[in-house]
């Protein structure tokens, strides 16, 4: 039971985004223009999740993100594995010319974390981290 509750909530993880979140050790975020690329709209790609348990998965994510303010934004987005599908929505703050930060949710298992964003032309970077574990999309603009 305590088993099952933890895989479901690290496969939250696969997110946002994205994010499906996503076999991190050291991603790197690439540093984008100034004014090079926009977050707002649809995202679809894919990523490896890295559960606290030690095992992973792959990841297919799509997300939708929208302005909210002069530097905030909102995400829904909706991840599968092999073994799950989840809903996950994030409010994020811009940092950066191209680089956001902030946290999501999943209400399905109620769990979430830590989210951040580098955006490059046409292309994101997504790294999510939570109890559950961590995640790492790369997403293309659709």
């Amino acid at each position: 039971m305590i088993r099952s509750v933890l895989l479901g909530a690290s496969r939250v993880v696969t997110v946002t985004a994205v994010a499906a979140v996503l076999g991190l050790g050291g991603s790197s975020f690439s540093p984008a223009r100034a004014g090079s690329a926009s977050l707002v709209g649809s995202w679809s790609g894919s990523g490896s999740i890295a559960f606290a348990s030690g095992s992973r998965e792959r990841a297919r994510c799509r997300a939708h993100y929208a302005k909210t303010g002069e530097t905030s934004y909102e995400m829904s987005a909706t991840c599968a594995t092999a073994s799950a599908k989840v809903d996950q929505s994030a409010t994020l703050t811009r940092v950066g010319a191209n680089s956001y930060v902030g946290s999501f949710f999943n209400q399905q298992y109620n769990t979430g974390g830590s989210i951040r964003i580098t955006v490059s032309g046409g292309r994101q970077n997504v790294r999510l981290s939570g109890e559950a574990g961590t995640a790492v999309f790369s997403l293309r603009k659709l």
